[in-house]
């Protein structure tokens, strides 16, 4: 596979701030997979999702508990060491309690030229919901606009949401390489690219990803048939979880996370423009409400009540992948997965799929890791390589 993805995912600040330089462009961090990148990127910045380093994270048990959970404590102790220095903006959509503080305390101590909080209904299906967030969705347009000195044009938007979607098209044709048995990529490859899409401007990542999915198949170091794992749950940017389950012998061909499928999987959709909004502000306002509605319908997070049933469609996902059990992962501490996991391994279970729950620290436990996926391939009777 290309090294190019992993040089992004492994050297993400040194990548950003050459980026920076080379472009003359600026760079906005983002907290959560809910904030709106299109809008960010019709301004000319280059949004990228803030990760931790999965080091210790004393820097920021000096400001949060140390009881909220690990994703939070170790995203905002990368912040405090002075790694993210580059970035001149930062946005938060509305998610859990944890991760909101820890956008607090980062905007408190570490300047940046642009903080913005985008508030969000948590009912996502209430009479109220879409008219609130697109209320929202124009303050933060107008926002961002007023600190880059650039207008969102409705040319501007109108790219930004198309460069997306076919982002989006790409990691789906990715992903289905993933169908076949044995797949045609690895759970560890997907997970890189869909990593290091985060970290990069989308048209430069793009040509990549097209030779990837020309180039992949065609590798001569192909997954072998094994147990067939869905990954599940909560955050997730430690590649060493998938390359201790493929190392047993096991292919991940699926995976429902926020640094994964949750992120891409659909698309802004534009209805045809009304007589009169073809173009100016009325073509922006019909652009702007095609993405409330991408945001308010994505595959959703335990943090929000949706209108899509999210088990039904975590179990499509099993059912379109052939998964043969499911690994459910919780950030510790983290309260909405750690809520929402029983319900959902229940659910699985009475539609007669095993799952197994591991909870993720700073650090991943490989050895417990190791020795609990064993017993999972056990219980499913089967052999891991």
């Amino acid at each position: 596979m290309d090294n190019w993805f992993r040089s992004i995912v492994e050297s993400r600040h040194q990548h950003a701030k050459e980026w920076k330089q080379r472009t003359g462009r600026k760079v906005v961090g983002y907290f959560c997979s809910y904030v709106p990148e299109e809008l960010i990127y019709a301004t000319g910045a280059m949004p990228v999702r803030i990760m931790g380093s999965l080091r210790p994270t004393e820097l920021a048990e000096a400001h949060i508990p140390s009881m909220y959970c690990s994703f939070c404590r170790d995203v905002l102790a990368e912040g405090l060491a002075g790694s993210y220095d580059y970035l001149d903006g930062i946005v938060m959509a509305k998610s859990c309690i944890h991760l909101e503080h820890a956008f607090e305390v980062w905007g408190l101590n570490i300047p940046a030229s642009f903080k913005y909080y985008l508030p969000m209904p948590w009912v996502l299906d209430s009479p109220e919901a879409r008219k609130y967030y697109l209320t929202e969705l124009k303050r933060f347009k107008d926002s961002i606009e007023g600190w880059s000195g650039k207008a969102i044009t409705e040319q501007a938007l109108d790219k930004s949401i198309k460069t997306h979607n076919r982002y989006r098209q790409l990691m789906h044709q990715l992903y289905d390489l993933r169908k076949s048995n044995p797949p045609l990529i690895s759970g560890l490859e997907a997970a890189e690219i869909a990593l290091a899409s985060m970290l990069s401007d989308k048209q430069e990542f793009m040509p990549h990803l097209e030779k990837a999915i020309k180039e992949l198949p065609a590798s001569p170091n192909r997954p072998k048939t094994g147990v067939r794992l869905m990954i599940a749950g909560g955050e997730n940017y430690d590649l060493e979880l998938f390359k201790v389950l493929e190392s047993l012998g096991a292919n991940v061909v699926i995976d429902e996370l926020c640094m994964g499928s949750r992120y891409f999987w659909n698309s802004v959709v534009i209805p045809s423009p009304l007589r009169g909004e073809g173009e100016g502000e009325g073509a922006v306002q019909n652009k702007l409400e095609a993405l409330a509605d991408r945001y308010l319908c994505r595959p959703p997070c335990p943090a929000k009540a949706t209108p899509m049933p999210r088990y039904e469609y975590l179990l499509s996902l099993v059912r379109d992948f052939q998964a043969q059990g499911v690994l459910l992962i919780q950030q510790k501490f983290c309260s909405p997965h750690a809520l929402d996991i029983p319900d959902l391994s229940r659910f699985l279970n009475e539609h007669g799929i095993p799952s197994y729950t591991f909870e993720l620290d700073i650090t991943l436990a490989k050895g417990q890791l190791r020795t609990r996926t064993e017993a999972f391939l056990e219980m499913l009777e089967l052999e891991p390589v």
